[in-house]
């Protein structure tokens, strides 16, 4: 046989046993070698092969034997290429073993390059991300293997930016909160080099999941601040950081990261959206009255000049922010035609580039047949879809739950699409939902397969609950996935022609305020929210631990910061100063000291011994904070935004409110609640009468003692308390509305 043809048949039976290899045919492909290396055995890569076929037969003593018989007897410079030799062997049937998602042996043969080779970063890595598709992984997995030590050594070590991406993004996925992985992050930061963007976005991408979503907002700021290392004036980082530590409660913080992020940006949208989060940190910290309403003027004049300037190649991100850019208007006045001409101007902008940018999507959705259903066909009941995040621990989730009970399930096919859920989350109420409707969806944060599987599903009403709370919603309803879309309970319309109906009643909107609203209001005939009522707890809160005598009248006011207005705290402050052994409690989420001074001040302009005041903490429960209300004599409602769920809770625990009604939706609340309770003393339509409500409560117990007793017969009677009653009328108006669509459609 001449060479040529010894080489022939070399190559032929080396295909062979890669074969058998592939097919798992270990034990041919065994014999093969075996017999290759009886003829040739200073052939070294025969022992490689042979050693890897044990290994993948489970043999691994006789693997490990058999590569160091081939190495038997080697001069240093051999043994060196003939292991890397070896490592290339097992590198490329490790590879095709991921690739075929054989992970288990893949990660088998990746043991033995690291014990090959410890230092081989590339290999480690890849051990990482086969842990994490075994779901293995641990924090001790990572300090073991040593991998932060070698990204942290100095010279750096070469490795593959594209597998470190990759596996610092699975990391943050599967083992967020372990300290290894923070360890981990911050010693990729060396190893960015140019491509320091792809490191920034997988890690705000995590920070983002991580705040809203896992709750855990101390790991979002350490990811956030591994950002600012990489590129220091970064706006986007800058961004989420206000809001992570607005969010916390950390508002000098998230004031000055805001401030930043403004001075970072270039563009109007980018501008508004900057002075948002700005705004967004100044009401929720409560007490910095004068430099929000300078800020607040600044925001409407960046918004007229969007307006104005009306840019249609917005990005959805761009447009999703944009939604919710208005969202402070109401808090600072109450002139309707002025903030929602606003609202309708932004809103009909965004939905005008979110629909340009998804324009095949929007086309597709805009085909369906709509399909006759509900009315007394229970083979084809209607389908009602619920969008929200707050179907949880939240005044949203703690008001609807009484539709998802008293729903006819026969008439009604009821879809839940629970943004931003968390199944980690310790919160029985979101778990109550999940329960409750016929089909539940859970997302993060995507809006394009949120939006389709609203399609999917067939759903014939949409109903959203959140408005421009949300920007996620803002970004999807645009698209139109269902043929009815309809706003209800969670602030007040949004403004975008993309939404058919808003759900209100006779009292909380005025007649003529159809002007002003692109949603067609539909009216329920009493009120368009009621409840069976709430849990309440014991409570933790008596008059001495305030240092407050027992026959002291006690006002309460119990609210967020962002309802703070300094006008109706000056009023506030003239009803206590008019009420002898008065004293006043504030309560809600702001910054403790800020809001103290704020109130103080303003006692101090209106003559008020800041010694009648006294701030109280939040409490973890809400059915202990209901029962503190207890301590109140008479709570005061914040104008030109009213109290909601507060105000239910208010009067539930059969205490005199008093509330100065306005224009706007947001200042109309406490009054319909009151009315559908069956109160109108309390009801001021001026300042003034504020004023003289608030002095005539304090002074009048036995008025007080007739209100309570009102309320408190009223759960028998008022329909506010009548939240079985309340549904039917939902659902009488769901079935109106799809009347008139499928007939206007169908004509």
């Amino acid at each position: 046989m001449n060479a040529e043809s010894s080489l022939a048949v070399s190559v032929n039976w080396q295909e062979q046993a890669q074969q058998y290899l592939v097919k798992g045919q270990y034990s041919k492909a065994t014999s093969l070698y075996e017999d290759a290396i009886s003829g040739s055995p200073e052939i070294k890569s025969y022992y490689w092969h042979l050693g890897l076929l044990y290994l993948l037969q489970g043999q691994e003593e006789e693997a490990q034997t058999t590569w160091l018989l081939g190495m038997s007897q080697a001069e240093l410079e051999d043994l060196d290429q003939w292991t890397v030799e070896l490592v290339q062997i097992l590198e490329a049937e490790a590879k095709r073993r991921q690739e075929q998602a054989d992970y288990q042996v893949a990660w088998v043969i990746r043991q033995h390059i690291r014990e090959l080779n410890p230092s081989d970063i590339n290999n480690l890595l890849q051990l990482i991300d086969l842990c994490i598709q075994l779901g293995t992984l641990t924090g001790e997995d990572l300090n073991s293997l040593e991998v932060i030590e070698l990204l942290q050594s100095e010279p750096r070590v070469e490795l593959n930016a594209d597998l470190l991406v990759q596996v610092l993004q699975s990391l943050l996925n599967f083992l967020p909160f372990a300290p290894p992985t923070l360890e981990f992050a911050e010693a990729c930061l060396p190893h960015a080099a140019d491509r320091f963007q792809e490191f920034i976005d997988v890690m705000m991408l995590a920070a983002v999941k991580i705040h809203y979503i896992m709750k855990r907002p101390s790991v979002a700021i350490k990811l956030a601040k591994f950002c600012l290392q990489l590129r220091a004036e970064n706006p986007e980082v800058f961004r989420q950081l206000a809001v992570f530590y607005q969010d916390i409660h950390e508002y000098d913080q998230g004031i000055a990261m805001a401030k930043q992020c403004y001075s970072l940006v270039h563009t109007q949208p980018e501008k508004v959206f900057a002075t948002h989060i700005v705004l967004r940190g100044l009401m929720s910290a409560g007490g910095y009255w004068q430099e929000a309403l300078a800020v607040n003027k600044e925001q409407q004049s960046l918004l007229s000049s969007l307006i104005e300037e009306q840019p249609m190649s917005l990005d959805p991100v761009t447009a999703e922010r944009l939604f919710i850019s208005t969202f402070f208007l109401p808090y600072f006045q109450d002139c309707p035609k002025q903030n929602r001409y606003i609202h309708n101007q932004i809103g009909l902008l965004c939905q005008a580039n979110m629909q340009i940018y998804a324009r095949e999507q929007l086309e597709r959705y805009q085909q369906r047949k709509p399909l006759q259903r509900g009315g007394d066909t229970p083979t084809k009941p209607l389908k009602i879809g619920y969008l929200s995040h707050c179907m949880k621990r939240h005044s949203v989730g703690w008001l609807a739950r009484w539709l998802f009970q008293y729903h006819n399930r026969e008439r009604f096919e009821i879809h839940g699409y629970f943004i931003g859920y968390s199944p980690n989350r310790k919160d029985s109420l979101q778990s109550w939902f999940i329960e409750h409707v016929d089909q539940a969806h859970t997302f993060e944060a995507n809006i394009f397969e949120i939006a389709e599987q609203i399609y999917q599903d067939e759903i014939d009403i949409l109903v959203e609950l959140d408005s421009i709370t949300l920007d996620i919603n803002c970004g999807l309803l645009p698209l139109k996935p269902a043929p009815l879309q309809v706003s209800w309970l969670g602030w007040d319309a949004s403004g975008m022609p993309a939404i058919d109906y808003f759900i209100a009643d006779p009292y909380v909107l005025p007649d003529e305020a159809q002007e002003y609203y692109t949603e067609k209001i539909w009216r329920l005939p009493q009120t368009y929210i009621a409840v069976d009522g709430f849990e309440v707890g014991v409570p933790t809160l008596r008059r001495e631990q305030l240092d407050i005598p027992s026959d002291a009248v006690v006002y309460f006011s119990g609210q967020k910061g962002y309802k703070r207005h300094a006008d109706a705290v000056h009023l506030q402050m003239r009803i206590i100063k008019e009420v002898p052994n008065s004293y006043f409690l504030i309560k809600g989420s702001a910054d403790e000291e800020s809001i103290k001074l704020f109130f103080t001040k303003i006692a101090e302009e209106e003559g008020v011994d800041s010694e009648r005041l006294r701030f109280l903490p939040t409490v973890p429960s809400e059915a202990v904070h209901r029962a503190n209300l207890g301590i109140a004599d008479v709570v005061l409602d914040t104008y030109p935004y009213n109290g909601a769920t507060t105000t239910l809770e208010v009067l539930w625990m059969g205490i005199p409110l008093v509330t100065r009604v306005g224009e706007q939706f947001a200042a109309r609340n406490s009054y319909t609640m009151m009315v559908n309770a069956g109160i109108t003393e309390g009801i001021a339509w001026t300042d003034e009468e504020y004023v003289e409500w608030g002095i005539r409560l304090g002074k009048d117990a036995a008025l007080r003692q007739q209100i309570s007793w009102k309320l408190k017969q009223s759960r028998q009677t008022a329909p506010l308390w009548n939240a079985k009653q309340f549904t039917q009328e939902m659902e009488k108006a769901y079935e109106q509305m799809w009347i008139k669509y499928f007939e206007t459609n169908n004509s």
